[in-house]
């Protein structure tokens, strides 16, 4: 206990000082405490506070669960009517869960809600052996494409987070991975958003309430255990701006949300006075991201033993255009349009993405035009150079692979 007996305006702003540190320097002071805050869109480090230390991820690590199964499915590896079995293993997880039986199939459709808003480790364990073949397999992929995508700290031990004493990551190797699940699979993240959802007759609702009570958040996920206190990686937009947080370690779920909500608005406040600046102010540090394509080496397999299907190997681009480079014209004239990006990058990975899974098709031209909509410049990802049913066909396989795209006339435009 401690008596402040300053008076007057000094007085009054030392005590508003000490009175707004005072919860931050209680969850830098808890053991468990570690947090980042970071901008999208340019990798700077607002904020850090053991962001390298080692931390129990719970269910924090389902992330990495879901990022593996949109990558399955926009490689065509799996669809959202895919219906994959539970066994024995899967049906045995405690709480949290929804209750699957031994001999059930669970869609993916289902089974993505399920790890979003209730967090259910019998899901995971299904995901985790539908592509893995089984969960401690899935965890090495897991690990691997962690390893990938520069998160140098994280090892996986179970697609769940269920209590583990391997099991270890980090607040800015989850803030890579919170970042790399937006910029790679922008047509999944809506998921990371949704605040309840129905399984036979079952309604479910989301833990993170970072989405419903502070405003400009979109997503991300929660987590606990009790080796790891609660855990929350979040998303939250401010205008142009976009920033990514987590924070570990939390003693309850209020107080971990109120010290997100308290990192995020000094965030954007910092985040602004950098963009005014005249001469940016040293960020705290950048992160650094993987965006190399892992290419997966096919082992052989026991036939007994269901195929890992996360270890096929991709297929190159065959021509790639730069962005505004002439479109064909004439009978040529025809795309297929991926969809816009925030980010040239962004548009030419997704539409190179699409470009791979139409091996067969003798020349494909992958092209970024910048557009503007609505004071707002965006980048279409288009595959261009193609006759009208040559495009209409390639879109019909995309579709069928569950990949979004519409055939435009480019000829003219």
């Amino acid at each position: 206990m401690f008596v402040v007996r300053h008076t007057g305006k000094t007085g009054c702003l030392l005590l508003a000082v000490m009175l707004l540190l005072a919860p931050l320097s209680q969850a830098q002071a808890n053991p468990r405490y570690a947090a980042i805050v970071l901008d999208a869109d340019s990798g700077e480090v607002l904020h850090a506070s053991s962001a390298d230390a080692a931390r129990y991820p719970a269910s924090l690590t389902k992330m990495m669960t879901l990022y593996l199964l949109f990558e399955a499915m926009d490689k065509g590896l799996m669809r959202l009517d895919t219906a994959m079995p539970v066994s024995a293993h899967a049906a045995s997880m405690p709480q949290t869960n929804i209750s699957l039986k031994k001999g059930e199939r669970l869609r993916v459709r289902d089974a993505i809600p399920a790890l979003v808003v209730r967090s259910a480790n019998d899901a995971a364990v299904v995901v985790a052996e539908a592509l893995g073949g089984t969960e401690s397999e899935f965890a090495r992929i897991m690990t691997a494409k962690a390893r990938s995508m520069k998160m140098t700290a994280t090892r996986f031990r179970n697609a769940s987070g269920l209590p583990d004493n391997a099991q270890a990551s980090t607040a800015r190797d989850l803030a890579i991975l919170s970042l790399r699940l937006m910029k790679d699979f922008p047509q999944h993240y809506h998921y990371f958003s949704t605040a309840s959802f129905s399984y036979r007759g079952k309604t479910y609702h989301s833990h993170n309430r970072m989405v419903k009570n502070y405003a400009g958040v979109d997503g991300m996920k929660t987590g606990y255990i009790r080796a790891s206190g609660f855990n929350v990686a979040t998303s939250a937009v401010r205008g142009e701006r976009r920033l990514i947080g987590v924070v570990m370690g939390g003693n309850t779920a209020q107080s971990r949300d109120a010290q997100m909500a308290k990192l995020l608005d000094s965030g954007f406040e910092q985040a602004t006075r950098f963009a005014k600046a005249s001469g940016k102010a040293a960020p705290v540090g950048k992160l650094l991201v993987s965006t190399e394509p892992v290419r997966q080496v096919v082992r052989a397999e026991p036939a007994t033993r269901p195929p890992a299907v996360l270890q096929r190997a991709t297929l190159p681009v065959k021509q790639t255009l730069s962005v505004q480079q002439a479109l064909p014209v004439g009978d040529l004239g025809w795309a297929v349009q991926i969809g816009s990006f925030r980010v040239p990058e962004q548009a030419r990975d997704r539409a190179s993405d699409a470009a791979r899974r139409l091996d067969n098709i003798d020349v494909i031209q992958v092209a970024v035009n910048e557009v503007n909509i609505s004071n707002r410049t965006l980048f279409r990802a288009r595959l261009v150079g193609m006759h009208k049913e040559q495009a209409k066909s390639a879109c019909q396989r995309l579709s069928r692979q569950g990949m979004d795209c519409l055939v435009v006339k480019t000829s003219g435009s």
